[in-house]
This record gives C-alpha cells, structure tokens and sequence, in this order.
C-alpha cells in the first residue's frame, strides 16, 4: 500500500481540476469581497445581486487563468516566479469584475474598494490552497517514504545548479537531501530553500558532521568539482564509506538534439575522477573545417574511430565513409548512427588498409576530402607475439592508405599515432613510429616539391596535407584496463596489476577525439602533434580507488595480485609534452613534436622491405631491420632485447 501511494504522490493532479479549484477559490474571494464592502458602505445585497457577482467573478477567473495558463503549474513546484501568472490572472479577473460593478452605477470609492480587496484576498487564497496542498502532500509522502529508507545525502556547494537539485529530487525514490556542503565560511543557521548549509574546516569535522546527521552521500552538481576534490572530499567519502554521487551533464543525455536519457542522480565512475577540466576549443572553426565534406575514417568501428564518427556527425558532413575489417562492431555501428543521425549520409565499407584494392576501391568511388586514420593493433602484449601482423598494419597499411590519399588528391590525412612511438620500447609501439617516419617523409617530400606522382593517380600533382596525433591510453577504449578491472570487480576479484609501481597517462575518448579534430584544424601540414595528457596515474591506486567506488574494501574484500610486467610493458611511459621536445602551438595543450626527419626514398625503401620480411614471417631478420631504422627502439621484458646488441 506504501508503494501505491508512493507511486501515486509522484504524479501530477489533473490541470482540469486545478483549473475548477482556481475558478471556485477565486470566485469565492470575489463573494467574501462583495460582504466586506457591503458592510463597509451599508449597502444590501440581494440574492439576484449575489448571483450575478458570482457569475462574473467566474467568467473573469476563467479568461484569467486561461490567458495565463495558471493551471498548468505543478503545485508541488510553485515558486515566486509563479505569483506573476496569478496576479496578471487576477488583474484581468479584477477588470473584468470592475467594468460590471461600473455598469451598475454604484460609487467610484466602493468599486474602488471592492476591486482592490478582491485582488488581494484572490492572490492570496490562490497561494494559501497551494501552499496547504504541498505541505500535506510533504506530509503524507514523508510517512511512505520513512519505509523506504532513503539515503540522506549532502549537496556540494551552493550555485544555482545546487539549489534546483533540492526541487528536483522531491519525487526521488533513492535519496533525501539533508543540506548542503560550503567551503567558504557561512553564517550560522543559513538556509537554502528550506535546507541548511554548513561549513567544515577539516576531513574529520566533514565525517563527524555525516555520522551525526546521518548522511551516507555526497552529491556534485559539476563535474569540474570532482576533479577538484578527487583528492579532498572525494577520498574522505571513500575511505569511510561515504557514497559520491553526481548529476550527469546535459550533454550526457542530449544526443543530436534530442533526451536520449535523462538520468538522475549517479554514482561517480572512475572516469570522472580520471578526467580534467573541460577543454576549450574552436567549434565553430572545426565545425567550418569538416561542413559539407566527405571524410573517411578507417578503424571507424573502433573506440577512437567510432567516437570520431560520432562528433563528425554534427559538424554537417556531407557523407561518412566507415571503413573497417570488423564485421560485428560495424554492424553495431551502423545500427547505432540509422537511429541516432536518421539524415546523416555514411557508407559502411568492410575492408583491411593491408588491401590495396580495397581501398582503391572506397578512395574511387567515394573520394573523401578528409581521411582519419585509426585502423591499427594496439594491444602490445599481442603484438610482441604477433609482430608480423603488427608491421602489416600498422606500418604497410598506413603507407598503403597515405599513397591513396596523393592518388586521389584528398585535403587532409590525420593519422592517430600514440605515447607509446616514443622511444619505444614493444612492437606495437615501433610498428606506429615506423608509420609516422612513413608519413612523415612523405609530406616533407611533397613540400620540397622532389614527389613524383605514380602512374594512374587521378591528380596531377599532389596536395595532401599529413598530420599525425599522438596521445596515450583513452579511457574506456576497448581492453583497456579500467573496463577489465570492472569486470573483475564485479566477480569478485581478485584485480590483476601487473606492478605496483606502473603509472600510465589517460584521457576520455571524447576529449581525445576533439583534440584530434582541433588539430587537424589548426595544421599546416606535415607536424606530429602532441597531447597534454595531464597527470600520470599509478595503476595500482586506480585499482584500489575503483574498488572503493564499488562499496569495498582493497586487500579486505577485494584482492590485489601483481602479476609482473608482460611482454614490452614498461613502467613508465613517456612525458609527451615537455618543453624539451615539443613546441607550443595556439592551443594550451597541443604542442608539436621535434623528431628527426627521414629522406622518402630511403623510408619507402624501409618500409617495402619491412612488408616483404612481415609477409615471409621473418621474424628476426624483420626485428633487426625495425630496430635499425629506429635505433631509440630498445625492447624490455621481451625476446627481442636479444637484438637491441
């Protein structure tokens, strides 16, 4: 029965009925009116008199409430913004009533009166039966609500965003709040919509504070504050069993101008502890870039690509060329952007950059004007037991799709490269220098004017401009280690860390995918750009504060296992963005990369042969020549260290 009623108290009252309610409560305000004023100047009333009254006064409640729509306001939500509608109702109620107590010649002091009383006492019956209904309305909701133990939560700060959560949250089934959080000093006793606000000079006095009001949550109103105090409050509520919660941003559930999932309150992810500060961009300008042309992302059903895809699809492009070799992954892509961009012009293309003809065949018959590059192998522990394949890819399939691009005359190539091309240390990681050195030189080759176009080109000269990226590991992305320690979290450990001292840089998907995009903006061509990664981040504290974040306890409840570094893992990756190596450009966080540059002729050379030893499965011959051209290629953990002598 709790339920039911519950349930009931949840839903709006039927405007139908408010709108009677406002009619009979004004129309009685206008009969009290007429006694009043009648005593006032010693005048009789008669019943026809009364009558007539009443009628008006219901006719010119109507036309009021009417006009102004008084009765589509949700009681349980009226707030002094509200009392405008009722008295410009009332006002036209009153003029009304005013004009027929004219017509019946009776003094200008009494209709004076008479109005100006009935204006009042309307207004304020109007808001005295709505006031009434809220409070048995809370009163009632209050004693069902006690059975279903809410969870008494603290909302962080102040702002407008804090306060409207306390409106917002009246129907919640999950959570009561309690007050609200200030780090800056507050008077005692302040309130905020019906909610004290209190202040806290340390940890312990925030915790003592929960454990006597009860409180067992945390709310952030903006994600910008959680990062802020990932390391203060944050780590006070984790460590002792305090929830943090969050209310996801309006972008989290607007899809294409469209609520897709206007979600609620949340428990924090690790994600959102992982990420920064929002980063500034020029939209307009990356929209202007990308409007009204044909782009073609390879790997395009990959975390990256698919991100890619995703953003492009508001920029107004004039088709999307996906091209990828994974069957199933593409098919949910294309399930997935039929329902979210129906007007959206894509072309799904099964096919693998090692395939010339394939991609001829996507490059004749589509001509893309932009090309992101983002088909590769990326797993370095696979790849140290694969490096044929890794070459193949990474490195012959890049240089297959950069020759594409100078065939047929496409704008612009981005390839996505990653930290691990810097001094690198694994297959994976050298297979994706080798890719940039490819690139690299080729543009270099275009820009001295000495690049002879091949036969068959449909161009007479080439006007492809490179432009590679470089960032390290993207949140969520597909093996990544945040979605394998879920997993094991949830069957109940034990996590897996392979050292305790491992740290690795992270960035989200989407931030990583709009600097990209930033980038191919802002370039001139033939640059390797270079990403503020922000802070790295100690694997084994990732693990343990994503076990808090489950409710558990590291070592306690959940185990943690070092399984020791795999094959071409290092402990450190490297700091992409110092002064050192790197130059500055417009854009805070995105800096060039100085590398050394390679001839074309001799880097196409490389990488012929690299493709020829690759297909002929020669592995050591092929790891040699690897560490040849990248001689800062020095493998650890690996049967390849045998070659770095």
């Amino acid at each position: 029965m709790a339920f039911r009623l519950s349930r009931y108290l949840t839903r709006f009252i039927s405007p139908r009925l408010i709108f009677g309610l406002d009619i009979a409560v004004s129309t009685f305000a206008s009969v009290i009116s007429i006694a009043v004023a009648s005593l006032m100047f010693a005048r009789d009333i008669t019943l026809v008199y009364s009558i007539s009254v009443a009628i008006v006064a219901a006719f010119g409640s109507a036309v009021g409430h009417i006009i102004f729509r008084t009765y589509r306001v949700v009681i349980r939500h009226t707030s002094i913004r509200d009392m405008l509608r009722f008295i410009l109702s009332s006002s036209v109620k009153d003029l009304i009533f005013w004009v027929y107590m004219a017509s019946t010649r009776s003094s200008i002091w009494y209709d004076f009166v008479l109005a100006g009383f009935d204006f009042v006492l309307t207004i304020f019956l109007l808001f005295s039966y709505r006031l009434a209904m809220i409070m048995v309305y809370d009163f009632i909701r209050g004693r069902v609500i006690d059975s279903e133990k809410l969870l008494n939560v603290f909302v962080y700060g102040t702002g407008g965003a804090a306060s409207s959560l306390v409106t917002r949250s009246l129907n919640s089934k999950s959570y009561r709040i309690s007050g609200f959080i200030s780090k800056q000093n507050v008077a005692v006793g302040a309130y905020l919509l019906d909610k004290p606000v209190y202040h806290f000079d340390t940890s312990e006095a925030f915790v003592e504070m929960c454990k006597t009001k009860s409180v067992g949550g945390l709310i952030f109103v903006h994600k910008n504050d959680i990062y802020s105090e990932k390391n203060g409050l944050v780590r006070v509520c984790l460590d002792n069993g305090i929830k943090v919660l969050m209310i996801p941003s309006i972008e989290s559930f607007v899809e294409n101008d469209k609520v897709v999932n206007a979600g609620g309150i949340r428990e924090v992810k690790i994600e959102d502890l992982l990420g920064r500060e929002e980063i500034k961009l020029n939209m307009e300008a990356i929209k202007e870039n990308f409007h009204d042309k044909v782009i073609m992302v390879t790997g395009a059903a990959g975390s990256i690509g698919s991100e890619l895809v995703r953003q492009l699809a508001t920029f107004g492009v004039k088709r999307i060329v996906l091209f990828d070799n994974a069957e199933t992954p593409m098919h949910n892509l294309r399930l997935e952007l039929d329902e979210k961009f129906p007007d959206l012009d894509f072309v799904p293309v099964i096919g693998n950059v090692v395939q010339k003809a394939r991609l001829d065949f996507a490059f004749r018959n589509y001509r893309p004007q932009v090309v992101f590059h983002a088909a590769a192998y990326k797993h370095v522990p696979l790849m140290e037991e694969n490096p044929c394949e890794a070459v193949m890819v990474n490195v012959a399939g890049s240089r297959n799709l950069a020759d594409a691009c100078i065939r047929y005359g496409v704008e612009k190539m981005v390839m996505i490269s990653t930290d691990k091309a810097v001094n690198p240390t694994n297959i994976m990681g050298c297979t994706k220098r080798l890719a940039e050195i490819y690139v690299q030189s080729l543009g270099l080759s275009i820009e001295s004017g000495t690049y002879q176009m091949p036969e068959g080109s449909v161009v007479d000269h080439p006007v492809t401009r490179f432009v590679t990226t470089r960032f390290g590991n993207v949140l969520g992305s597909n093996g990544s280690v945040i979605p394998r320690f879920r997993e094991q979290i949830e069957k109940g450990g034990p996590v897996t860390v392979t050292h305790p001292d491992i740290i690795r840089f992270f960035m989200t998907i989407p931030e990583a995918c709009r600097l990209v995009m930033e980038a191919a903006t802002m370039t001139k061509g033939n640059q390797i750009f270079v990403f503020d990664m922000g802070k790295p981040v100690k694997i084994d504290c990732l693990a343990r504060r994503m076990i808090k974040l489950a409710g558990l306890e590291p070592d306690k409840d959940i185990k943690i296992e070092y399984t020791g570094l795999r094959p071409g893992e290092k402990l450190y990756e490297e700091v992409l963005s110092n002064a050192e190596t790197t130059v500055p450009t417009s854009h805070e966080r995105i800096r060039v990369a100085k590398v050394r540059e390679y001839g074309y002729e001799e880097a196409k050379a490389d990488n012929l042969r690299l493709e020829e030893l690759a297909a002929a499965v020669d592995i050591p011959s092929m790891v040699k020549l690897m560490k040849k051209i990248v001689p800062e290629f020095k493998s650890n953990n690996s049967p390849y260290e045998v070659y770095d002598h």
